[in-house]
């Protein structure tokens, strides 16, 4: 078995590559960072493949998965993990920062698994998985770009399970809430360190969510919200948006460069 795993080097796609290769998985790593690629695939206890790009260009999707499977066979699993996070009024936001955005979160994604794909169904099996965010499903003060390309991504990996019926493939998303990654401490920066409400949150741990992914894929579920405590923003997602709006912290005008 053969998974490709973006945004590999850290995070939840670091979990996600332990656990799989664990579970007697080859791995294909992709990240910008090669030290830290090298370091992880160094303690896998299984075949590995590095692969150091920045995923803000869309059309390096071909050469990743050429290169992928030049090295280790077919893609059994993509797991497309790498995100981008960076919060800031949409009036101030810089233009260029937000199309690198929407490129990592959604365009990219959208690409590795549109070239994925036709490979997957014609051997009749595989899975693909999306991570995105709960801010699919509610939005922030300053989240405005970070929530349209998570929706965006979530609403096309959404769309996959009914058109690969029969197929034999298999397409889950992923909704991380708070989690205990590098991208969070970021996010919780981004405010000062002062998070409000939000420090009240049930944060889940990186491996945790690694294992319950790769029982997803085994499972062939269509979606993991993690913590399960989140599920209640996908159920009530009306009065959860009203919660962060009313809520919700903001980031100091000093950092919005305001």
């Amino acid at each position: 078995m053969h998974a490709l795993v973006t945004g590999a080097s850290a995070g939840i796609g670091e979990a996600v590559v332990r656990e799989l290769a664990r579970r007697g998985a080859n791995i294909t790593l992709v990240a910008r960072r090669k030290e830290l690629l090298d370091r992880v695939a160094s303690e896998l206890p299984t075949r590995t493949h590095v692969i150091v790009q920045d995923l803000s260009d869309p059309s390096c999707a071909i050469r990743v998965i050429e290169e992928a499977e030049g090295a280790l066979g077919p893609i059994d699993i993509l797991v497309s993990n790498a995100g981008f996070m960076t919060l800031g009024a949409v009036a101030t936001f810089d233009p260029e920062e937000a199309d690198r955005l929407v490129a990592i979160n959604f365009l990219t994604p959208m690409r590795l698994i549109r070239t994925i794909l036709p490979k997957m169904i014609a051997r009749r099996r595989g899975t693909v998985v999306n991570v995105t965010s709960l801010a699919a499903f509610v939005t922030m003060p300053d989240w405005a770009y970070q929530s349209a390309s998570k929706t965006a991504s979530a609403v096309f990996s959404e769309a996959l399970p009914n058109e690969l019926k029969g197929t034999g493939v298999n397409a889950l998303t992923v909704y991380p809430g708070l989690t205990d990654t590098p991208m969070m401490k970021q996010g919780i920066e981004a405010y000062g360190g002062d998070v409000g409400l939000m420090k009240l949150m049930p944060t889940g741990d990186p491996a945790t969510f690694g294992r319950l992914i790769c029982d997803a894929i085994e499972k062939k579920k269509r979606r993991v919200i993690y913590p399960r405590f989140y599920w209640l923003v996908r159920w009530f997602p009306r009065i959860s948006q009203w919660l962060s709006v009313r809520f919700a912290p903001r980031i100091p005008a000093a950092r919005l460069g305001a």
